[in-house]
């Protein structure tokens, strides 16, 4: 008896899925055959805040530096740390 319960939530679910599926394709394809409002204004593109200064500016400058360093460089950088958090000092990098 649970079995044709289950069988049948699932099923009108699975009814509504479809109905509102079609639904939304019917509406998108109307609406791409309407000509686009004349009263629509062009909106300008608003920058992420991120990419804004403190007085709402946008900034011009490259957000991120990356230097070039030699694999020799990286690994002995990362020993370092390593070598370092193993016997506890603190390991700065000059800057």
């Amino acid at each position: 008896m649970l079995h044709l319960l289950y069988v049948l939530a699932f099923t009108i679910l699975a009814v509504v899925a479809v109905s509102n599926m079609l639904r939304n394709m019917v509406r998108l394809g109307t609406d791409m055959n309407r000509p686009p409002s004349p009263n629509k204004k062009p909106q300008r593109p608003v920058p992420h805040p991120e990419l804004l200064d403190d007085s709402g500016d946008v900034i011009n400058e490259p957000l991120l530096v990356m230097r070039s360093i030699s694999i020799k460089d990286a690994r002995d950088q990362l020993d370092a740390l390593y070598d370092a958090s193993s016997s506890g000092e603190d390991v700065r990098e000059d800057g």
